[in-house]
């Protein structure tokens, strides 16, 4: 799908995104809705901070989307996906300033000057990120910056990796038999206190490492070194939310060799906690579920011999 420069949903030739058109009703109806807001309606004087969700455009929300189509100068980061960038204006500035991984990458005081200077251009301006913006997305340092230089602006969240994660891969973050909380963590800057790692698992909290494959081994050695089991399940999910996703599930004894055999070029996220367990008990059932089907569906004399 692609937005024209005055909001009109229009089709495109791709045939991947024909196949993402709306043919429900219902989804017709939110597509109005979204073509509404035009851009009269925002504030040129203050900069949307957005989150993309996680994955592909399915997660996207509307109100993010509303926004996406109406800016005239979009700032973007890398885990923001293709088809969601697709939204944006034929005329809209697209800027790319984003972080990777010991990679070169844009400077937060680079990115807090160029929503600064989009926005004494006069543009509507819409800061956009992957996941949520104030989930270790930096989204309220450039809410602040921007505020101390007479420049308002305002929050869209998106739906953070650890939820959208988790869901498509089928783990639940938390389950009342073995876990009651859950707990994220940024797997740049872990703490390595004994007090730090013990509190953590202390809490029988589910663990969420934000860009844990990179950190593994740090992370293995400080939950081992708080007391943690050998056998406590993790779960790597890479790429989540999207169609080449990889689920890969180990124990804590085996997550660092596990992690240096991941190869993908995009984000992984680590879950460390029972419920890994539980979502793998899950898929077996599911998985039964299929074969029972897949029998039921056969004729009698192969299905019985």
């Amino acid at each position: 799908m692609k937005f024209n420069a005055i909001n009109k949903f229009e089709p495109r030739d791709n045939k991947a995104y024909q196949s993402k058109m709306p043919t429900h009703s219902l989804l017709f109806a939110l597509m109005s809705r979204i073509n509404k807001r035009s851009v009269d309606e925002t504030d040129a004087n203050s900069v949307a901070i957005v989150g993309a969700g996680c994955g592909e455009i399915d997660m996207l929300t509307i109100k993010a989307a509303q926004t996406i189509i109406s800016a005239q100068a979009i700032v973007y980061d890398n885990l923001v996906s293709k088809d969601i960038l697709q939204l944006a204006a034929d005329d809209c500035e697209m800027h790319y300033m984003g972080k990777r991984f010991g990679e070169p990458s844009a400077t937060q005081e680079q990115i807090n000057l160029k929503l600064l200077q989009l926005n004494q251009q006069g543009k509507v301006v819409i800061r956009l990120k992957g996941g949520d913006p104030n989930v270790f997305g930096r989204g309220a340092e450039e809410a602040l910056f921007l505020a101390q230089h007479g420049i308002k602006s305002e929050f869209i969240a998106g739906v953070t990796a650890a939820l959208g994660c988790a869901a498509s891969a089928g783990i639940p973050l938390t389950h009342r038999k073995v876990s009651r909380s859950v707990t994220f963590v940024t797997g740049h800057n872990c703490d390595d206190s004994a007090v730090e790692w013990s509190g953590l698992l202390a809490s029988k909290s589910t663990l969420v490492f934000y860009m844990g494959k990179e950190r593994a081994a740090f992370i293995a050695h400080g939950l081992l070194k708080a007391g943690a089991k050998l056998s406590l399940p993790v779960a790597f999910i890479s790429n989540g939310g999207r169609t080449d996703q990889q689920v890969t599930t180990a124990t804590v004894k085996e997550m660092v060799e596990v992690a240096d055999s991941i190869k993908v070029d995009g984000p992984t996220l680590l879950i460390v906690g029972e419920v890994v367990a539980i979502g793998q008990q899950l898929a077996n059932c599911m998985s039964e579920l299929d074969l029972g089907q897949m029998v039921n569906n056969l004729p009698l004399e192969c299905a019985y011999g």
